[in-house]
């Protein structure tokens, strides 16, 4: 298989997953198998395939559409500047979470891992359970190991899905503050606030482009 043919797989492999792709992933579309299901061959291995998303992502750097690397894998999503024409066919409000939330959830982002104690200590009030379950159920954060202390209380964490669904493919790349050192101060706070439901408000859209071709046909 020639470079072309192999970015044309990956490029209709990406285009169609409904979940982003790891490298791993993406090395199975190139292992030819015998009757038995076992391989033939290594296939094309991690740094080609590196190479070749480089190529895709300079092939579609001018289009509506591009390729990034997240948390859990590759995959293709809407530019941010073609969010406003998106929504004049499928509106999509972005949901408003309560200031408590997102003061949870940004002391989380930033100081993980984090006891309920920490977080109540930091921000000076209870931490309301459903809070936390919501930001569970979200896909946003969960229980990353526990701190050795009596009653060994749950550490949490942010998860891959978190950064995701933020267009991210690390923590490292979270809106910088001043201040972190005392995330408790009422105007880093804010501002972890302000740059979390910042990033919810324009965050890309995947394009499941199998859906869509689903939905064509309707």
């Amino acid at each position: 298989m020639n470079t072309d043919e192999a970015k044309k797989v990956l490029e209709t492999a990406l285009l169609c997953a409904r979940e982003p792709m790891t490298i791993h992933a993406m090395k199975k579309l190139f292992v030819d198998v015998d009757k038995e299901g076992q391989p033939l061959g290594a296939g094309v291995g991690s740094d080609t395939i590196k190479i070749l998303l480089e190529e895709l992502r300079q092939d579609w750097q001018d289009r509506g559409i591009e390729i990034v690397s997240l948390a859990s894998g590759w995959r293709f999503q809407s530019r941010p500047e073609m969010k406003p024409y998106l929504d004049r066919i499928a509106p999509e409000k972005p949901p408003k979470y309560s200031r408590a939330t997102l003061e949870t959830l940004a002391i989380i982002a930033y100081r993980q891992p984090v006891t309920r104690g920490d977080i109540e200590e930091i921000r000076g009030v209870a931490v309301n359970s459903q809070t936390i379950k919501m930001l569970e159920d979200r896909g946003w954060i969960d229980v990353v190991g526990h701190r050795e202390v009596p009653g060994r209380p749950a550490l949490l964490g942010t998860t891959k899905q978190f950064l995701d669904d933020l267009g991210l493919a690390a923590l490292s790349q979270l809106p910088p503050l001043q201040q972190v050192a005392d995330i408790g101060a009422g105007r880093s706070l804010e501002a972890l606030e302000a740059a979390l439901q910042q990033f919810d408000d324009t965050s890309p859209v995947e394009v499941p482009i199998h859906d869509q071709a689903l939905a064509s046909n309707d």
